[in-house]
């Protein structure tokens, strides 16, 4: 159970710094937020300095009311926590609570999910609890941040906990959401079966389950290989008068693949079409995965050909798969075909994955290919240049 004693923080050490000299040290112009936001999202990609990583997030005054600001808020605490640095996620957190403009709701139930980003669950729970001490009123709303903050944290004890402590102690009636994050909580857990009770509670309580309730059941129950399960769901979104739509198809593609059982998940493409259905490119590329993952390289080809046959556009998660395993299998030809194609899309695959490519085209006697695409990433990747000469001076002369 998480303590509910009152966190007793040290004080803040700020350092002196100016917003321009750290965003943007080569200019003397004031930036606007977003210019500010975007400074701070580029040098957290790449900074590993703890207190450095603080006053960058300082200089951009970034708030949960942005989407740039809020990636950047998700990768700061991201960078902190494999630091180690709990400490000044703590700080930096109990600083921004101390802001004006963040004395909101909202702001307190983005904090309670960063705090479960870096598995902080007391600290998470603490900010719930005292929310009216600063102020803010405590809803639905800031419980539901309360209850992915531990999902989010696989502290899959502590949700249940909340779930059936905390809206009696604090007044709060539970909406979709809050049961959708409990179901997952269930599913992640290998606890799928504990979902038939909630669903109960749900009716008593005239809370409707959506799509995104039995997608989550059956994703937990091909995961647990409880397949009499996922026709039992199947039955019980009939009873609801939902029909499955093309995410429930996605979901049990995704999950049969995942079990290595690409060829039952092609089935279930082949039953989509019958119904006169139309996958979309999620469809194809959990296949395209499902069936490289195994070694059946040319099943993968087909279906990447037939996805775009038929109009669906491949992303680049698509691309680098095939590309990858194309390379692992030893074709590298066509994995050179995609690469280009993919690369003329603006999508790039990794370096590990390149480098397999350059070196397999080099295995091949397809030297000039190599160079040529050691060429490419080295223009397109000045960072990496040097990795890349290290890559050329292996190839054949």
């Amino acid at each position: 159970m998480a303590s509910l004693s009152k966190l007793r923080l040290p004080t803040l050490h700020r350092r002196p710094f100016s917003s321009s000299s750290i965003l943007n040290p080569d200019s003397k112009t004031p930036l606007t937020s977003k210019q500010k936001s975007r400074a701070a999202l580029a040098l957290l990609k790449s900074e590993k300095n703890p207190e450095r990583i603080l006053d960058i997030c300082r200089a951009a005054s970034l708030t949960p009311s942005s989407h740039l600001d809020r990636i950047a808020f998700s990768l700061a605490i991201s960078r902190l926590a494999d630091s180690n640095h709990f400490h000044g996620i703590r700080l930096f957190l109990e600083e921004l609570k101390t802001r004006p403009d963040l004395i909101t709701e909202r702001f307190m139930a983005h904090a309670i999910v960063l705090y479960g980003q870096a598995k902080l669950i007391d600290d998470a729970v603490q900010t719930f609890v005292k929310m009216p001490d600063l102020g803010v009123e405590r809803t639905v709303k800031s419980l539901n941040a309360l209850l992915f903050s531990c999902l989010v944290a696989k502290d899959y004890s502590e949700v249940k906990r909340v779930y059936l402590e905390f809206p009696k102690m604090y007044g709060i009636d539970l909406n979709l959401d809050s049961y959708n994050t409990v179901i997952k909580a269930f599913s992640e857990s290998g606890s799928t079966s504990s979902v038939y009770s909630l669903l109960g509670e749900m009716d008593r309580k005239r809370c409707k389950p959506n799509a995104t309730s039995f997608g989550t059941m059956i994703a937990g129950f091909y995961k647990e290989e409880k397949y009499e399960d996922v026709g039992k769901v199947l039955d019980l979104m009939n009873k609801y008068d939902m029909l499955p739509g093309i995410s429930t198809y996605n979901i049990r593609i995704h999950s049969l693949c995942k079990l290595g059982k690409s060829v039952e998940a092609n089935a279930l493409l082949h039953g989509m079409l019958s119904r006169g259905m139309q996958p979309n490119s999620v469809t194809y590329c959990h296949l395209i995965h499902g069936f490289c993952k195994e070694g059946r390289l040319d099943e993968g080809k087909s279906l990447f050909k037939n996805m775009v046959d038929r109009g669906c556009k491949p992303d680049g998660d698509c691309y680098f798969t095939l590309v990858h395993f194309l390379c692992r299998g030893e074709d590298f030809e066509a994995a050179l075909e995609l690469c280009k194609e993919s690369m003329e899309k603006g999508w790039v695959p990794n370096f590990s994955t390149m480098k397999l490519l350059v070196n397999g085209l080099a295995s091949v006697s397809k030297i000039d290919e190599a160079r040529e695409l050691v060429g490419q990433m080295k223009e397109k990747f000045s960072k990496s240049a040097d990795m890349w000469s290290q890559v050329e001076e292996g190839l054949p002369k």
